[in-house]
Order: C-alpha cells, then sequence, then structure tokens
C-alpha cells in the first residue's frame, strides 16, 4: 500500500532524533581528517588542459572559497593523483549553523519536553509526569481520548492482516513528536543547540547550499551573474557540488540501505511508505511528493475495482446487445450498403464493422453513465481527502507555520536587479530590495512570454493536422491497396498507428517546449524560488495540456460532426473532413486514449530505468572516474573510505528534477477523470503504473542521484490548483462526451418515442439515413454504370430521398439534440451539487487533528513559559544570594508557577503558531502580556 502511517499523539517514548540510527561503527569518509568535523559539502573539479583557462579558473575558486571561509565555513583540500580530482570538503562550524537557522527562519525542536521527559525516565516516574501534565493542562485527559486514531482501533481489531500492510516498525519505528519553534539566538536557551543530533545533515546541507549559492566570483566583463556554485559548475570551474549519502547501499546500518532495501524494492509495493524517514533523509519537498503519490495510488485502488467492474458487466452483457445482433448476424437479411468513408474510399457493407461494433459497446454502454458519474465524485472525494490528509502531514512536519512570502529572493533575481538601487522593503522580511522596472522589463517580458506560448499552442495544432491528415491517408491506403482489409480493421490500425505518430511528435514537442518554458520564465523576473516555480509550471503544463490532449479533444467533439452528407460534404482545402464509423468515435476516442496514456508511462518508465544508467556512464567518463568504480577494481573497503569520491559518480537531482514526476503524475489523472467515459480501465492502468513508478523513482533517488539538499515547502504547491481545475473539467468533459459522442441519449430517445415494445429492436435501422446514389456524381461514378447499388446509407438523422425537403436535417434529430444538451444541464448540475455537498461534509482538518494542534500550541506555550520563569528566577536569585539554582529542578515540575496559573485562561483560548512565535521572538512578550509581573 503506498500511503503511510501517521501517529500524532504526544504520549509516546521521547528519544533523540538522531539522523534515524545509531551506526555500530563510524563511517570515517563522511568526516574531516580529524574524525570530528562532519563533511556538510564537496566540491569536486579538475584541472584544466588549457594553462590560460586554468589560470582563470584557479583564481575564481580561490576568490569563491575565500568568500565561503569570511562565511564561517571550513574547508579542507585532498586530490586524487590517479585520476587528477580536486576536492574541497566544507564543515559548517556551530556558529554558522545559529547564525543561518535565525536568517532563514528554520524551526528548531525545543528541549523543555525532551529534557523534562528525560529527567523523569531517569527517575521512573513516567506515571507521576501524565498526572503532572493533566494537572498542569486542564481536560487533557478528555482530549487525549477524542483525538485517538481510528486506525489506531482498526489496528488492534486487524492486527495480524494488517501488520504485513503498515509501515515495518521493526526498521523504522515511529517517530517522537518534538515541539518546535523559530529558532532565534536569542532565545537559545529554549533549543538544546549542544545536542549531536540538534543540525541534522538535512539541515546542515541545506544552510551550506544557501551560503554556496550567494557567494561571488571574479569576472573580466564583470558579469552581473558572476556568483553561486551552479554557475561555477555551468562555467566547468567546479565539475560537481553535493551532499554526501550515509553510506552505499549495500553496506549495513545505514539509512540509504534500508531505505533502499525496505521501502524501493518493488517486492514492498505492498506496504505503506515509511514517509517520515523519506521527510529526514530527502527533505519536506521530496517526502511530500512521495506522500502524495501514495495516496493518489491508494485512491486509485477503489476507481480500478470499480472501473473494472463496469468493463466485466459490459462484457457479459455483449451478447444480449440488439444493435451489435443486428449488425454481425444479417444472415436473413440485405447487406447494408454504407457510404465511403473518404474521397478515396468505397463502397463498403455493415457487416464489415461487426468487431468494431463490439468494441464499441464495451465502452458505449448503460455503466458509461454510472462510472462518469463515479469518476467526478472520485476526483473531488480524492482532492477533499488530500486536504485532510496534508493536514496531518504539515501539523506532523512543523510545516503549518512556513510562509513561502518568507523566502528570500532568488540570487539570479537580485543580480540582474544589482544596477538598481534598494527601493521597496519587504513587509515579510523587512529588508530593503530593488523593484522590477514595469515599463522596461516586466511588461515586455510578459507580453513576449505570451506571445511565445500561444505561438507554441499553435504548433501543438499544426502537429494535430499533420496526426489527421497521416490517419486519413493510412485508412484510404488500407482501403484501396491490392490487398483491401475490412472497414473494420483498418480504422482500428489506422487509429492506432496515427496514436503512435502523435505519441512520437509529442515528445520531440516536449523537449522544445520544456527549455522555452524555462528560458521565458527567466525573462519575467520572479522574486523567490516558489513563484518561479509555479510560473513555470503553468506554462509548462498548458503546453503540455493542448499537446497531450489536443487530438483526444478532437475526437471527441469535432470529428464526424461537422462532415455534411453525401452530396454535399463541408470541405477544407477541397478535402472532406473525417468520418466516423458506425457507432460514433468513442472507439477511436479510446484506442487514442490508450495509446497515449499506456504508451507514454511505459516509455516512461523504460527511460527511468535506462537513462540514469547512460548519464551516469557518461558523467564517469567526463569526470574521469569510470575505471575506478568498474566491477574488476571494487574494493568493499574503499566504498567506505571514500564516501565523498564515490558520490561523484552519481548524477545531480536539481532544485526542479521533481517537476517531470508531478508533471507526468498530473497528466495521468487528466487521462483518469477528463476522457474516462471514454476508458473505463484507465484507473486500472494508471494504478499498475503508479505502483511501479513509486519504488522507481525511489530507486532511482538512492541508487543513481546525489543526496539532494533538503527544501523546505509547505504543500504540493500550484499542483493542487491545476488538480482542482481538472476534476471541474472533467465533469464537464465527461457530460459532453455522453451526450454527443457515445449513443446513449439516441438510444435512449428510440426506446422512449420510436420503439414500440420499449426495447433496442429495429435501432440500428433508426440510426442510419438512406442517400440515393444517382443525386451524386462522384458517388455515381464509383459505383459504375451497371453497378447494382443504388441506396447507401450513412450515420446520421437526415430526411429520406423520397421526402420533399430530402437530406435535411430531420425531426428527430433536434429531438435528440435536445435531449442531448438537456441531459449535459442535468449532468453538471446533479454532479455539481453533489461535489459541493462533500466538499461540505469533508472539512479540511479532522476535528481530532484540530484538538490535537490546540493542545500542542497549549503545552509548547507552557514550555515557553517555564523556561522563561527559570530564567527568572536563576537571575534573581543571582542578584539576590549569588546562588544558582539546578537546570532541571524537580520542584519547579511538580508544583505549577504562579505564573502559568495567572496566563491559564489566555492559553485556553488557544494561540495561533504566529502568535506563539511573537512570544518567542517578541521584545518582553511574556511580560508584556501578563502586566507588570515579574518572572
Amino acid at each position: 500500500m503506498p500511503m503511510t502511517e501517521f501517529n500524532i499523539d504526544n504520549d509516546r517514548e521521547c528519544s533523540c532524533p538522531r539522523e534515524f540510527y545509531q551506526r555500530s561503527e563510524i563511517n570515517y569518509s563522511l568526516f574531516f581528517e580529524d574524525g570530528l568535523r562532519s563533511i556538510d559539502f564537496v566540491l569536486a573539479y579538475k584541472l584544466h588542459q588549457n594553462p590560460q583557462t586554468e589560470s582563470e579558473n584557479e583564481e575564481k575558486r580561490r576568490v569563491f572559497e575565500e568568500n565561503l571561509t569570511q562565511q564561517g565555513l571550513e574547508i579542507e583540500r585532498v586530490t586524487k593523483q590517479r585520476e587528477q580530482i580536486h576536492f574541497v570538503k566544507i564543515h559548517a562550524p556551530l556558529e554558522v549553523l545559529r547564525r543561518y537557522s535565525e536568517i532563514l527562519k528554520l524551526r528548531m525542536p525545543m528541549k523543555e519536553l525532551y529534557c523534562n521527559m528525560k529527567l523523569l525516565e531517569k527517575s521512573n516516574r513516567l506515571k507521576h509526569a501524565a498526572q503532572y501534565l493533566s494537572r498542569k493542562i486542564p481536560g487533557m485527559s478528555v482530549v487525549n481520548r477524542s483525538t485517538k486514531n481510528v486506525f489506531s482501533s482498526l489496528k488492534g481489531v486487524f492486527r495480524f492482516f494488517i501488520r504485513n500492510i503498515y509501515t515495518d516498525e521493526e526498521n523504522f519505528p515511529r517517530r517522537t513528536h518534538r515541539f518546535t519553534a523559530i529558532y532565534s539566538r536569542d532565545k537559545e536557551y529554549l533549543f538544546d543547540i549542544r545536542q549531536d543530533c540538534f543540525f541534522t545533515t538535512a539541515v546542515r546541507s541545506r544552510i551550506v547550499q544557501f551560503i554556496l549559492d550567494r557567494q561571488r566570483f571574479p569576472t573580466k566583463n564583470k558579469d552581473e551573474m558572476a556568483f553561486g556554485i551552479e554557475r561555477l559548475v555551468a562555467l566547468d570551474v567546479y565539475c560537481a557540488a553535493y551532499p554526501l549519502h550515509d553510506g552505499e547501499i549495500s553496506e549495513k546500518g545505514t539509512m540509504r540501505e534500508k531505505l533502499y532495501t525496505h521501502w524501493s524494492s518493488i517486492n514492498k509495493w505492498y506496504r505503506y511508505q515509511p514517509l517520515d524517514y523519506i521527510k529526514e533523509y530527502f527533505g519536506v519537498k521530496i517526502g511530500l511528493y512521495f506522500a502524495w503519490l501514495g495516496f493518489y495510488t491508494y485512491m486509485l485502488l477503489l476507481a480500478s475495482i470499480v472501473g473494472v467492474g463496469c468493463f466485466i458487466y459490459s462484457w457479459a452483457s455483449l451478447r444480449n446487445y440488439v444493435p451489435v445482433k443486428d449488425i454481425c448476424l444479417r444472415t436473413n437479411q440485405k447487406n447494408v450498403t454504407m457510404c465511403p468513408l473518404c474521397d478515396w474510399c468505397n463502397f463498403w457493407d455493415l457487416k464489415e464493422t461487426c468487431v468494431y461494433a463490439k468494441i464499441t459497446y464495451l465502452i458505449d454502454n448503460p455503466s458509461t453513465v454510472f462510472f462518469a458519474v463515479f469518476m467526478s465524485f472520485w476526483a473531488t472525494l480524492f482532492l477533499e481527502l488530500w486536504k485532510r490528509y496534508s493536514a496531518e502531514i504539515t501539523h506532523r512536519w512543523d510545516l503549518t507555520g512556513f510562509d513561502v512570502h518568507e523566502e528570500h529572493p532568488r540570487p539570479q533575481y537580485l543580480a540582474r536587479l544589482e544596477h538598481i538601487p534598494p527601493t521597496r522593503t519587504d513587509y515579510v522580511t523587512n529588508m530593503k530590495e530593488p523593484t522590477v522596472p514595469f515599463w522596461r522589463i516586466k511588461l515586455p517580458a510578459t507580453v513576449f512570454s505570451f506571445s511565445i506560448v500561444l505561438l507554441l499552442i499553435a504548433l501543438a495544432f499544426v502537429a494535430l493536422l499533420a496526426v489527421v491528415v497521416y490517419r486519413m491517408s493510412m485508412l484510404a491506403a488500407l482501403k484501396v491497396g491490392s490487398n483491401p482489409m475490412t472497414t473494420s480493421s483498418a480504422i482500428v490500425l489506422a487509429t492506432a498507428s496515427a496514436a503512435f505518430v502523435n505519441l512520437c511528435l509529442l515528445y520531440i514537442l516536449n523537449y522544445m517546449y520544456n527549455h522555452l518554458a524555462e528560458y521565458l520564465t527567466e525573462l519575467e523576473m520572479w522574486r523567490t524560488q516558489t513563484q518561479f516555480d509555479d510560473s513555470l509550471t503553468l506554462k509548462i503544463y498548458l503546453l503540455q495540456f493542448v499537446n497531450y490532449y489536443a487530438s483526444i479533444f478532437y475526437i471527441a467533439f469535432f470529428k464526424g460532426k461537422f462532415v455534411g452528407h453525401p452530396g454535399q460534404y463541408n470541405k477544407i482545402f477541397d478535402y472532406r473532413q473525417e468520418e466516423c464509423s458506425s457507432g460514433g468515435c468513442l472507439t477511436e476516442l479510446c484506442i487514442q486514449l490508450a495509446i497515449i496514456m499506456i504508451g507514454k508511462q511505459t516509455f516512461n518508465s523504460i527511460l527511468e530505468v535506462i537513462m540514469p544508467l547512460f548519464w551516469r556512464k557518461l558523467l564517469a567518463i567526463k569526470v574521469g572516474v569510470s575505471r575506478l568504480f568498474s566491477r574488476k577494481s571494487f574494493d568493499a573497503n574503499k566504498e567506505k573510505d571514500e564516501r565523498w569520491l564515490r558520490d561523484l559518480k552519481l548524477l545531480d537531482w536539481g532544485p526542479r528534477s521533481l517537476f517531470p514526476e508531478y508533471l507526468e503524475m498530473v497528466l495521468q489523472y487528466g487521462f483518469v477523470t477528463i476522457f474516462v467515459a471514454a476508458f473505463p480501465l484507465a484507473p486500472f492502468f494508471a494504478l499498475l503504473n503508479n505502483i511501479l513508478e513509486m519504488r522507481l523513482d525511489a530507486k532511482k533517488l538512492l541508487t543513481h542521484h546525489k543526496r539532494p539538499v533538503s527544501q523546505r515547502v509547505r504543500d504540493i504547491g500550484v499542483w493542487y490548483r491545476i488538480l482542482d481545475c481538472i476534476g471541474k473539467l472533467s465533469v464537464i468533459t465527461n457530460g459532453f462526451i455522453i451526450a454527443f459522442t457515445s449513443d446513449l441519449i439516441p438510444r435512449l430517445v428510440y426506446r422512449a418515442i420510436v420503439s414500440t415494445d420499449k426495447s433496442l429492436n429495429g435501432y440500428l435501422d433508426f440510426s442510419l439515413s438512406e442517400f440515393k446514389i444517382s443525386d451524386s456524381d462522384t458517388l455515381r461514378s464509383l459505383a459504375g454504370d451497371n453497378s447494382s447499388i443504388t441506396i447507401c446509407k450513412y450515420t446520421d438523422f437526415r430526411e429520406p430521398p423520397t421526402s420533399e425537403n430530402k437530406y435535411n436535417l430531420s425531426s428527430m434529430f433536434y429531438i435528440i439534440l435536445a435531449c442531448r444538451l438537456g441531459f449535459v444541464v442535468i449532468f453538471e448540475n446533479c454532479v455539481a451539487l453533489v461535489m459541493i455537498f462533500v466538499r461540505w461534509c469533508i472539512p479540511d482538518m479532522s476535528v481530532e487533528l484540530r484538538d490535537q494542534i490546540r493542545r500542542e500550541i497549549y503545552i509548547t506555550n507552557e514550555i515557553i513559559i517555564e523556561q522563561e520563569a527559570r530564567r527568572a528566577r536563576t537571575e534573581r536569585a543571582k542578584r539576590s544570594s549569588s546562588v544558582r539554582l539546578p537546570e532541571h529542578d524537580t520542584a519547579s515540575i511538580e508544583e505549577p508557577n504562579e505564573q502559568f496559573i495567572k496566563l491559564e485562561k489566555l492559553l485556553t483560548s488557544g494561540l495561533s503558531q504566529s502568535q506563539m512565535d511573537l512570544i518567542i521572538h517578541g521584545e518582553n512578550a511574556i511580560t508584556g502580556i501578563s502586566g507588570t509581573t515579574e518572572l
């Protein structure tokens, strides 16, 4: 199973949040030569063969590394003579970590509850501690009972069944929930900074990365972008910059090996993911991606079961479907001659489409409406439950107080505005920053970007037109060749080959789109990385949406709808438009959708397996370490001793490497929801792909890539808004597909108005119109003078040739059209009302979690007050008797202090996270709240 099991209760064992495990032996390749200072980041470079270029690179490295040491970082250099690779190991000392933790506003764990609980554990007084907390926090026992997780009760009942599905607690023990606050050096007594595991490796690498991204290096032409490690790597001054993995995937005792063995393995596909450990090793951004992907896959399970059930129903009821019998078993009746489907085609017998009619019924049957309505509800339920589920994640990972506006400006943004004096004070960071000139930079860049996007969209439609021409040509070639195929086989083969050609064009255009979109977004001058990523995401998704869905929308809503009739076809550039076969275009839509969706997923999965191996080999050859890591020279000791050297071989993950992963899944979500009425098995194939995709992504991260630098985000960002828009669009598209692309409405009208026995007997003749061949010179010449064919039929509702208004649209056409439009209105309004009701019934945050957050805010404020009170008592004791109180005073634990009693009424009202942070950072905030009372 893809999800994870959360435990948000606080009454569990308190332990030091070390890097997840205790190693049996120290890996000295993760430290400087002294074996004490950790390697928090590594820079690697090779000497250039051109002496002049190397002299310039050396000067850039010298200035850049001097700037690093001025920021307080410590550097150690080492050279591998055989490979001629130079390494610069970087260590961030405690003072640098303290300073930049405050600058970056990192949320760090507080020490009060930890210290008190440890003290009580040592005194064997856990029972007394529970009584103490219950006494100091009124009503806590009631809240504990009300916040008991429902899954905990289910686990007790079905323990035997679910112990192999939940997270493997033997390898991934439940993590302790720590109370956190924004780090402040002024209030450092609230944090246990001397703890070995206080600044984790993820925090250390993030701080070092922040420093590396902002240090300048010299250039001849005074380049305003001459800063940052990313630019130095692009200029080949350095060949790589990366934090270290904690060991090899085969090295027992490391978290990398544990995640590789018990998470990324395909054999563990049924287990919940250890999201806490994923987050701590890779960072919040990657952890949140796997949480979303797991939840999405979990929800696809229900949609797959319903979709497969509808398909089984269709298969079971096929034998009794009257129109299919009329097409395939017309033994006692005269064959039905159909009019040509294209200018190059010949007359054909309706019986040729027997296989096509059977396939059409498997998609177009009464269960289609049910499944379309169900998937509309499913999409709403998925988004609402995700908001509820992500609320638990953001609470557990301390993201509730994170504000994206606190982000520092992008270095590229500040560099391009370096010549502009600061004119604006940011209301969040309180720092003066330059403002992008609107008329000179912002407006021209926006207009240019918008124009290029429109041009690329037009290019996607040109590709669609090319696919349409190819499909028509292929159909004609299959029907007119020396060995003409049956109409059913020709249509299926032409549609399938056109879909494959379309898929190949998609990949070519997508490659161009990605590079252009990134260039255009850079021109728009976005201040923060989040704004840049959101703008880039919207551009690429818009282009990908048109690219992938244009051909599907064309088949669903335009193909065969405006072709006219025999003898008077509506032509474009003197060519007839494409026609649908008898039974409509729903089967062609299904084939197009299935090939693009399944083909794209299969191709991407193959690329994810093959391409990392190729790029790793290419990188090893480029850097010159390919011989070092060959199988013949593999050495297990070298594997441990040179961790920084072995990681050089791995690929860079990059700040936007999650974008293609999200894009692939969101495009798949569009296939699953927008056109699900045409392909009921789409959720099932999506489920199979995602189970594999999740583990392949995990294996790719652990095996082929350097350890990513931790990035802090609050949610999945703009992707949620895109998913919400897709869910709303799916209601519209499915309603129109059922009404206008399928034959559901004509069949209902026939049963209600025309049929005497309310069955579909005679429906086939009802859905076909006649055309007299002598009324068209083209058809008369095609039939020949001696031909016995005088009448051909076509799918439409028009007057017969014997009528005064021959070939005009009949009254039945307008009746059916009115019913189609009425169905769309009723369908969309009913589904929309139920979706609104579902959103109203499911709150964004559960009542249990809300009470849990209130309780934790309550306890956190108690910790702050206790620390302030203890500090005040210590200072007062120093002034009065020069006697220092012990740091952990058990009496202060047992007796509630007077200050807490005075503030109890205020705290029970429930402070928000921002108010709690104000208490930490505000000047004399506690005394200001409580008046002039001395703590």
